[in-house]
């Protein structure tokens, strides 16, 4: 079957405009070691942390450095919420939350098929039956459209390498009035003993979001060393 060159022409000028459309969202140029040269609105984009990590996540220090139980406070959790963790890790806050929401689902969605193991092995030993665990990708929860009532990012939307395409998921797959929570490390604070890539700004993170149609409805400024920025969508 032969293709016209009008044809040939036309598939070719929408080959462009796409390409051009990704050199829009992204840039690449090499920066800090932490990062992977890849450029998103003025912010570099840290490398993953990778499963061998898993003990750090799951460390004693936790609740002290970060007050988690205060973070799970300001989510205001109901008994029959949908929640989806993203870059669940080991499950860390997915557990804590599924004895809250325990008629709701907490989706566990991860890209790394060690940390969904280990979410596994929990999930078995606690016989929580509320916990449904998500493979994702680097663009896409995987969640259904309309699925979750609170969406919950702690320390990962920093690594996401494709952060507009994942947000975008995340957006479709909360509900009208669900409420998205973005934990980051503050880059405002110079005592906060993180890396520079692996933290953001309140103004930052403000900007990403508002690309993707979300605004923030408050950042409740109770935690150690993290933001806990609460948006919805707008």
């Amino acid at each position: 079957m032969k293709i016209s060159k009008k044809i040939l022409g036309i598939l070719f000028l929408l080959s462009c405009m796409n390409s051009l459309g990704q050199s829009e969202i992204y840039t690449y140029k090499k920066g800090d070691y932490n990062g992977i040269g890849k450029w998103y609105q003025g912010r570099e984009i840290a490398h993953v942390m990778g499963y061998q990590g898993m003990s750090w996540l799951e460390r004693d220090e936790r609740e002290k450095e970060e007050n988690t139980t205060t973070l799970l406070h300001n989510m205001n959790i109901s008994d029959e919420d949908d929640i989806a963790d993203i870059g669940a890790g080991s499950g860390y806050h997915v557990f804590k939350m599924a004895k809250i929401a325990r008629s709701g689902i907490i989706y566990a969605v991860d890209i790394q098929e060690e940390m969904l193991a280990a979410i596994k092995d929990k999930k078995e030993e606690g016989k929580f039956s509320n916990v449904e665990l998500v493979k994702g990708s680097e663009k896409s929860i995987n969640l259904k459209a309309n699925s979750v009532d609170k969406v919950l990012i702690v320390d990962v939307y920093h690594e996401m390498s494709y952060p507009y395409e994942m947000m975008l998921s995340i957006k479709k797959a909360l509900r009208p009035n669900g409420r998205l929570y973005l934990i980051e490390y503050r880059a405002e604070d110079p005592k906060v003993p993180i890396k520079k890539l692996h933290k953001m700004s309140k103004i930052q993170a403000v900007s990403e979001m508002k690309t993707i149609g979300f605004k923030l409805e408050k950042n409740i400024d109770n935690l150690p060393w993290q933001h806990c920025m609460v948006f919805i969508k707008n």
